[in-house]
């Protein structure tokens, strides 16, 4: 199933305001290896998900979408056995590149596809063409929706959701969605992007956040195909609106810890965390990453 940026959601999600209190939060750490460990982060009962923390690596765009099919394939055959016990997550930085959604008009690229600045993929995913890039951080959750609601409608909305929250919650940004669009917006500037695609109810692709991206990249396409609104970065926007610096390192982490907070509360998700020094001892062969992230989480050491 593939999404687009049409989709128009008469009920979404519960607003940040309206979520605060539902539920707990608590974090308990432990070493594993060479590994931090965030043993979980509790709501209650939740459904519990793996979360392969990453945010501060630069990972190729083709291994991480090569591991998450290979995961989606995995849980395929786990749903046949009636044994698909957890979500995933993963979180990441990439290196420079630009996708496509399956029907992404090439008139959104400002360049010849054969001399392009960077390498271009068509992907299977929803929605026109994007920059990743260094400073982005890109959420790669792969959740079974029997377990939450089978509307993708409402997926969408709610990852949209945990943006606005993080926005507001960590930065006093107000941040809102457009009729018609799909994102997060400040103002004129979108900088949340969101394109995803569902095998069997099982979500994979996701959204990037814009934190401390160079914006360059965007001018050489029409970001998701919207002529009429520009690109913005939350560095940017916070300089703009506080005058204050903060470096890059700090902002990352600070956003990533409000990122991963606010999802689980919004999917009501208990995350299991497994900090990865290096993301190639994950596997570069899609298949040993499907293995070694369905084994016991110790297999993520470096050791």
């Amino acid at each position: 199933m593939l999404t687009n940026n049409s989709f128009i959601y008469a009920s979404p999600p519960l607003l940040h305001s309206e979520y605060r209190n539902q539920s707990s939060f608590h974090v308990r750490f432990s070493n594993v290896g060479k590994i931090k460990e965030l043993s979980t982060i509790e709501h209650g009962s939740n459904r519990r998900c793996k979360y392969f923390n990453l945010h501060q690596q630069i990972v190729p765009y083709t291994d991480a979408w090569s591991w998450q099919k290979a995961v989606v394939s995995r849980r395929h055959t786990l749903v046949e056995q009636d044994e698909d016990n957890s979500d995933m997550l993963i979180v990441l930085q990439h290196s420079p590149v630009y996708t496509l959604g399956t029907g992404s008009a090439e008139e959104y690229l400002n360049f010849d596809v054969g001399n392009a600045p960077y390498s271009v993929y068509r992907t299977e995913r929803g929605g026109e063409v994007t920059y990743h890039g260094p400073g982005q951080l890109v959420m790669y959750p792969i959740l079974n929706l029997r377990y939450h609601k089978m509307d993708l409608h409402w997926y969408l909305r709610s990852l949209e959701e945990v943006i606005i929250r993080v926005l507001s919650s960590t930065f006093s940004l107000k941040a809102s969605r457009i009729e018609d669009l799909t994102g997060v917006w400040i103002g004129n500037q979108k900088v949340a992007a969101i394109g995803i695609r569902a095998s069997r109810w099982i979500t994979y692709h996701g959204l990037a956040l814009n934190v401390t991206t160079d914006l360059t990249p965007f001018q050489h396409i029409v970001p998701c195909g919207i002529r009429d609104r520009g690109v913005g970065s939350l560095k940017e926007l916070l300089q703009t609106s506080s005058n204050c610096k903060t470096d890059d390192l700090s902002l990352m982490d600070i956003t990533h810890k409000s990122l991963i907070r606010e999802f689980s509360e919004v999917f009501q998700l208990s995350l299991d965390h497994h900090c990865v020094s290096d993301w190639r001892s994950l596997g570069r062969d899609y298949q040993d990453f499907a293995e070694i992230v369905h084994s016991d989480p110790t297999c993520c050491s470096d050791t």
